[in-house]
């Protein structure tokens, strides 16, 4: 069974919105799940940014900038979804094949017809992950007694500065990496996320917020990391950030 496709309901009215969670409930091929919803373009747009989806489903006429002005912003993104229109209006059809939009559906929408759409998005996703070339695995250099070894990025738990070096965790090992933090927090924003000052971790990793009594420092917070017993401490600065990246994780 292929995996259940993400999708982003954008539609001002909340009875619409929950008419459509519905039927995305009743979707089995492909499934689907619900991974956002928005009364505007504006808030789209903001979770589109923060969670990438596979399709957005959207209403035309609301309130600020319009489904179809919508879907050209989204073109913009890096990662755009596929576009359905589920509308009250049928004369906005042609516009919205112009853009690109995988299908057009008018309300109220059956099921079936829903399904359809999807089917066709997900065929539409397939082709794309065919012809896509292939991506280079990321990794990070470790000059390590003499020789040069290759970490790759996604095996890496969390990364933390240690005096002049940053200590490179994975599940099965340590390595000592010359280099500085921020450079690496800026280089990839999407793999790692700051909880301290002096360290990174893996977003993908993230499994849970604890808080503990330190004998020194008192109470605090620290971050569990799956496959690692290790708590790595967590500022209060960057409490909310790692509370949401829990949520969407």
């Amino acid at each position: 069974m292929s995996a259940a496709l993400r999708a982003l309901i954008v539609d001002d009215e909340t009875l619409a919105r929950a008419r459509l969670r519905t039927l995305l409930g009743d979707c089995r091929e492909p499934a689907a799940s619900v991974a956002g919803e928005a009364a505007n373009a504006t808030q789209a747009v903001e979770l589109l940014r923060r969670q990438p989806c596979d399709v957005a489903l959207l209403d035309i006429n609301m309130p600020g900038a319009d489904g179809l002005t919508l879907a050209r912003a989204l073109r913009e993104l890096p990662r755009p979804p596929a576009v359905v229109f589920v509308t009250a209006h049928a004369e906005h059809a042609v516009q919205a094949f112009e853009l690109e939009a995988t299908d057009y559906l008018t309300k109220p929408v059956r099921l079936e017809r829903l399904q359809q759409a999807l089917q066709k998005v997900e065929r539409q996703l397939r082709s794309r992950q065919e012809a896509a070339p292939a991506v280079p695995e990321e990794v990070l250099l470790i000059q390590e007694r003499g020789r040069t070894e290759r970490v790759p990025l996604a095996e890496v738990l969390y990364l933390k500065a240690e005096l002049k070096y940053i200590t490179v965790r994975t599940a099965g090992k340590t390595y000592i990496l010359d280099g500085a933090l921020s450079e690496l927090e800026e280089k990839y924003p999407t793999q790692f996320l700051r909880v301290h000052r002096n360290a990174l971790v893996a977003r993908r990793a993230v499994r849970a917020l604890e808080k503990f009594d330190d004998p020194e420092e008192g109470e605090g917070w620290a971050v569990r990391l799956q496959g690692l017993d290790e708590l790595i401490s967590v500022s209060r600065r960057q409490l909310a950030a790692v509370r949401e990246a829990i949520a969407t994780n």
